[in-house]
């Protein structure tokens, strides 16, 4: 008979499984992994993950989720360790060059693949839109001092196009080690000019 599973038994666990899927996904590509490849990189028998997770894309939203939420924390901190919005903004994109290049596995699950049925899990949903709040936050800052004028939410994806491509050139080989920091910095500086109110 099964022994029964504490809440930290539990935790601990999906939290081993998430790590494994999480490198095995960004390794081979989600449609590339099963559940019983899953099962055999933890050495646990290929029915377990089913007593934590319905079945490999309840894995995969779990793991975004976690992504999602880690990412917010580092750019949430950043924002708040700067003062006025120019530092605000600086410190939230160098926060941003750091997550995504320190856990790259992460960062291309969560903004390189498009979950289907995501809104199907509640925790991806609400992990992703804290995400994208964490992207216009700086700039409502921006906004509220004058630095800038237009929609937040159309600055903040201007921003976020620049440096997830800036990240991606860099993770893909395209740019030297710290070039992507180097390019974002010099694109912060142009869309800043850009977006300044005129006289």
């Amino acid at each position: 008979m099964p022994r029964v599973l504490s809440e930290t038994d539990v935790a601990d666990f999906r939290e081993r499984l998430c790590e494994a899927a999480e490198r095995l996904f960004a390794e081979r590509g989600p449609d590339a992994v099963t559940m019983r490849q899953l099962a055999a990189d933890l050495g646990v028998s290929p029915m377990t993950p089913y007593r934590y997770f319905e079945d490999k894309d309840d894995i995969l939203a779990a793991v975004r989720a976690n992504g999602f939420n880690r990412f917010s924390e580092a750019l949430e901190a950043a924002r708040e360790s700067a003062v006025g919005a120019l530092a605000r903004g600086t410190a939230v994109g160098e926060a941003y060059v750091t997550f995504a290049l320190e856990h790259p596995h992460s960062y291309k699950l969560m903004f390189d693949f498009n979950q289907p049925h995501a809104e199907k899990y509640p925790e991806l949903v609400a992990a992703g839109r804290r995400a994208q709040k964490t992207m216009t936050g700086y700039i409502e800052d921006a906004l509220a001092e004058g630095l800038m004028r237009g929609d937040p939410e159309q600055i903040g994806l201007m921003f976020w196009a620049a440096i997830h491509g800036a990240v991606i050139l860099e993770l893909a080989g395209y740019l030297p080690p710290g070039g992507a920091r180097k390019l974002y910095h010099g694109l912060d500086v142009t869309l800043m000019k850009g977006i300044r109110p005129g006289p």
